[in-house]
């Protein structure tokens, strides 16, 4: 989608302005609604209730940092209105596509729905045409934050998401006395289609933080003059660097929360002693957030829309595409900062509670930068001498192994309950061990590096969150509040590598792309478990449509619902899936720009022949 400059388009702002943005900003800035005009708060979320909806896609003037540019928006509205649904309804949304240049879809993620009401064009149905109107209507069986967006080219980066609440039938296990949501996403003043064809062009465009001589030196100090240069000739020969965190950063977004620039600054009302509920979403399209509110501890209670048993922390990191609600005691001050740190350190969005409008408490400096380590990539601990497992393009040969069942899964299908004694595919306990790879990596040009030693890492904040002084939310510390709903033992396991090559921006599964890889197969109703190794030195938040994920502990037990999967590098995870939905269904990584350039996989649930 091509988005126009307007007539008198004001000159690029600078950095700070970039970052912070406007003070009205989106849709209020756009139509000239700023702070001294009468429109001191940024334009609210519009919230839309009950079983039937109308809905429209069309574009709409925003500006956040002094541009103007054109935004695809729902109903008018950057975010996309609020949908809240309740548990047990019937819900019917009619879509009209009022773009006259551009195919259009809505996927509604998370939700549990007939597969041709999931809005994937190409495989749940054929997208909807301009002029048209298609009308999803499904049932609503679960509760909890979701939420909704495009699937149909870039139109989500552009623009296209929106929170969607479901309220359940049975009150839930913890009171709260208000609510907000807190949508995080990233917006860029570019064409997403340029900014993509730039990715393919310079990968490492938005990388300001190349290692210098004095990092050298300092790391030299710190390890030794041999051990600095063994991992910096490392570096070197991955052509890679250990500053690349994300591959687009706060160079070329501005992150917004709930549609606001960081200078707008969202403000959500609390009275103090109040219980508030706070639903993070992350709508972003490629970036991960780090998330606190100074002051404040933070108890979250459920991880994609299903209830966990209440962990406090200090800090959560939301990989793009998951939520968390979150329960705060505001008490003691009037005003304290959301603060949502990229995971780079390059930006922030940042919003505000409290007891009035107005009120703007400090916000706290970025971070340090952090840094890849090869252990971060699944190389700690090992005799890189040849290095030939993280070489350009010819990566070692794997181990042998069995792959005569690659073809018709997608995936290496191993025998009925493999692992699961050892826990989560194989590893005793996922403690670590020599990683096996498909054939379809060997000499691949589009792999360049395979992860040798991994675990799942479950107690694992994340690069940049270790030792920071402050309690952290993993993967290991929440637990479903709920028993394996299934119950079953899986009884098959397919196993599922996350590739790519950093350089050349090229994603994949398996070093197959979307286009040329064979389905997933998947027998209805059946009971599998599904392990993901991520190759790459970037974290991929995977995405499973229509079915939920099971992630399974370091024993191979049931441990946390979810619908998508935070994979970071040098991780082997392993969830259980139940084959419950009959249809055509998309497998990817939610980093927008990783789905397009090819990690996505379609999974086939079908009856057994």
């Amino acid at each position: 989608m091509h988005l126009p400059h307007f007539p008198g388009d004001t000159p690029a702002p600078g950095r700070r302005r970039f970052v912070q943005g406007l003070a009205a900003g989106g849709i209020a800035a756009a139509l000239g609604l700023r702070p001294g005009a009468g429109h001191a708060a940024p334009l609210p979320t519009p919230v839309l209730s009950g079983s039937t909806f109308d809905l429209a896609i069309g574009r709409s003037p925003v500006d956040f940092t002094g541009r103007a540019r054109l935004a695809t928006t729902v109903n008018g509205s950057l975010p996309a209105p609020i949908l809240r649904f309740r548990e047990g309804d019937t819900v019917t949304l009619r879509v009209a596509n009022r773009l006259r240049d551009a195919w259009s879809s809505i996927h509604w993620h998370g939700l549990l729905l007939p597969a041709n009401m999931d809005g994937v064009p190409g495989l749940s149905f054929d997208g909807i045409a301009p002029g048209d109107t298609w009308t999803y209507r499904f049932d609503v069986r679960q509760s909890g934050t979701y939420w909704y967006h495009g699937h149909s080219m870039f139109q989500e980066q552009a623009g296209l998401y929106g929170a969607l609440v479901i309220d359940p039938l049975e009150p839930p296990p913890y009171h709260h006395d208000r609510e907000h949501v807190v949508l995080l996403s990233d917006w860029t003043d570019m064409d997403p289609v340029a900014l993509f064809r730039r990715m393919k062009k310079d990968a490492a465009y938005d990388n300001y933080y190349r290692l210098t001589a004095a990092d050298f030196v300092r790391d030299a100090r710190e390890r030794g003059v041999a051990a600095a240069w063994r991992e910096r000739a490392m570096w070197d020969r991955m052509r890679m660097t250990p500053t690349d965190i994300s591959d687009i950063n706060g160079h070329t977004y501005t992150y917004l929360l709930n549609g606001t620039a960081p200078a707008g600054n969202w403000t959500g009302l609390f009275r103090p002693g109040e219980k508030v509920l706070l639903r993070f979403i992350n709508g972003s399209a490629m970036t991960y957030f780090d998330v606190r509110i100074p002051g404040l501890k933070l108890t979250v209670v459920a991880a994609d829309g299903q209830y966990i048993h209440p962990v406090t922390v200090d800090e959560f990191r939301i990989a793009a595409a998951e939520t968390f609600d979150v329960l705060v005691e505001p008490s003691g001050q009037d005003a304290y900062a959301i603060f949502a740190q990229d995971s780079g350190r390059t930006g922030y969005a940042r919003g505000t509670l409290a007891v009035r409008h107005g009120l703007a408490p400090p916000v706290p400096a970025l971070d340090p930068r952090p840094l890849l380590t090869m252990d971060d990539m699944g190389h700690g601990g090992m005799d890189h001498g040849g290095h030939a497992a993280m070489g350009h393009g010819t990566p070692a040969a794997p181990a042998a192994m069995d792959h005569s069942a690659h073809a018709g899964h997608g995936g290496m299908d191993h025998s009925a309950h493999a692992g699961h004694a050892a826990g989560a595919g194989g590893m005793e306990h996922g403690s670590g061990g020599m990683q096996t790879h498909p054939a379809s990596e060997d000499g691949h040009p589009l792999i360049d590096m395979q992860a040798m030693s991994v675990s799942p890492k479950l107690d694992d904040p994340g690069v940049g969150l270790r030792g920071n002084g402050r309690t952290v939310l993993t993967y290991g510390a929440m637990r479903s509040l709920f028993a394996d709903p299934d119950g079953r033992d899986p009884g098959r396991e397919v196993e599922l590598h996350l590739t790519g090559h950093m350089e050349k921006f090229a994603w994949s599964f398996n070093g197959e792309k979307f286009m040329d890889a064979a389905p997933l197969r998947m027998v209805y109703g059946e009971r599998l478990r599904v392990v993901l190794v991520n190759d790459t030195m970037m974290s991929h938040p995977i995405h499973l449509h229509g079915m939920w994920s099971d992630v399974e502990d370091e024993r191979g037990g049931f441990h946390l619902r979810k619908h998508t999967v935070d994979m970071p590098p040098g991780t082997r995870r392993a969830f259980r899936v139940r084959a419950d939905a009959l249809g055509r269904w998309a497998f990817h990584c939610h980093l927008l720009y990783h789905m397009e350039a090819g990690m996505m996989r379609e999974v086939r649930v079908e009856e057994r022949a």
